[in-house]
């Protein structure tokens, strides 16, 4: 009776600010305390660092940072944020780079980490939002092994399974010197899009209750890698919601404060949750979470909450995300304008990946139910489709992510010729001027 009594009072909080459409209003609150923190930022600002961050405005505090001990340097963009009170330690990190990922899977092998959870797709709405930073393996016609000589890493593709959300991937690093090696888990949620939230928390929560059986969040354990594209948005929710749910299972609902945990968590990791609507999301997550044993949601829950994501749904456009720095700063303006010399990319401003929507309630009937011998076939069918779907949006994201590369290829070629062509005239102007400078100096001396 007491559990109860704590539940609706947190419902009655969620309630008050979702009937006076008060979640903007909650967020700034959060985004002006958070403004008053005065942590530094010395490693991520030097000019030697300045390429290993992918965007300008998501740096991690110095206090908190995870600092690499082998390899060519210390810094990656990465913070360890530690929960005391939920038990609870991740490491929120950037989705990799194209020239951070040795120094991803070092920080993977010397932090002992059981498991990689990766909240985002590889290419989002035409934009790479993370490096493949693993390998793609054979049956998608990659390799099954990346070799990572500059930190003396190789990973190994051993086993894949792909569902309707999320893939769930085996892979095994090995230490090339010692031959040394570890299976890391891979846990893939492929439908959550950029700046947005996941169709249900029925869904969101049985992907945590998947990771949470694996033991990847155990205390034995090294923390696990958690990352989106900034790693503070859809990073920030997973662990703001798993936090919460072990600190009320353990203490009740009048023990969480969900702003006051938000708040003590982007004290380790600057703009963890980056919208009004992830906030949201974040308490209608936490408030059915309480209500559930996360152990024991089972096939129905999934299909009844399922995403059915179809071609006309990712087409259609959906309304533009603020920019990336919004959950950073204590108002919301606009973006502010880039510096054309900066190396950095321009912060982006993409509409989010749309996905159709979905009952989320377990309690509505479903005709999935009322599984006949045409229902089976009706579902292998499905799975046929969405399997032969996966594989054309793959064959896509591979054909995208090698045209870039290839136009980043064209303009460093350019680039060389341009200082080539460019280095003999600087040396012809400089052998001119001394030539010029020579002769008036000898003119002058020969009329003294």
């Amino acid at each position: 009776m007491e559990e109860q009594n704590d539940l609706n009072s947190i419902e009655k909080e969620f309630n008050e600010i979702d009937s006076r459409k008060l979640w903007i209003l909650k967020y700034q609150e959060i985004m002006k305390e958070c403004i008053k923190f005065d942590y530094t930022l010395l490693e991520a600002k030097k000019l030697k660092n300045k390429n290993l961050n992918r965007y300008r405005d998501v740096s991690p505090y110095d206090h908190s940072r995870i600092i690499l001990s082998k390899g060519p340097c210390d810094y990656i963009n990465a913070n360890l944020i530690k929960m005391e009170k939920a038990h609870r330690q991740y490491i929120l990190t950037q989705g990799p780079l194209s020239n951070t990922t040795p120094h991803f899977w070092l920080m993977v092998w010397e932090q002992n980490c059981k498991a990689v959870l990766m909240l985002n797709r590889i290419v989002e709405k035409n934009q790479v939002k993370c490096h493949q930073y693993w390998p793609i393996g054979s049956l998608h016609g990659g390799d099954d092994i990346m070799v990572l000589t500059e930190v003396g890493l190789k990973i190994e593709n051993i086993k894949e399974n792909e569902f309707s959300y999320y893939t769930t991937r085996i892979l095994r690093l090995t230490e090339i010197e010692t031959g040394s090696s570890r299976e890391i888990l891979h846990f893939h949620y492929t439908t959550w899009p950029d700046f947005g939230v996941p169709q249900s928390p029925t869904v969101f929560l049985s992907f945590l209750s998947l990771v949470r059986e694996s033991g990847a969040l155990d205390q034995n354990v090294g923390p696990p890698v958690v990352h989106c594209s900034a790693g503070i948005g859809r990073s920030g929710t997973f662990c703001l919601v798993d936090s919460c749910l072990v600190m009320m299972k353990e203490n009740g609902c009048n023990s969480v404060n969900v702003q006051d945990v938000l708040i003590n968590m982007r004290r380790q990791r600057m703009g963890l949750i980056q919208t009004a609507d992830q906030l949201r999301f974040s308490y209608l997550a936490i408030i059915e979470g309480s209500k559930m044993d996360l152990e024991k949601i089972n096939d129905n829950d999934l299909i009844n909450a399922n995403h059915r994501r179809t071609s006309e749904d990712e087409e259609e456009p959906p309304p533009l995300p603020p920019p990336r720095g919004e959950s950073l700063k204590n108002t919301l303006p606009p973006l502010p304008p880039v510096p054309e010399n900066n190396l950095l990319p321009p912060l982006p401003c993409e509409p989010n990946v749309s996905s159709s929507s979905s009952n989320s309630s377990s309690e509505e009937s479903s005709p999935i139910h009322q599984i006949s011998e045409n229902g089976t076939q009706n579902k292998n069918t499905n799975f046929d489709l969405r399997q032969r779907k996966r594989k054309i949006e793959q064959t896509l994201t591979a054909e995208r992510i090698e045209e870039m590369k290839r136009k980043q290829q064209n303009a460093e070629y350019w680039n060389r010729i341009k200082r080539s062509l460019l280095q003999p005239f600087s040396l012809g102007l400089g052998a001119i001027l001394i030539g010029g400078g020579l002769l008036v100096f000898s003119y002058y001396v020969n009329r003294v």
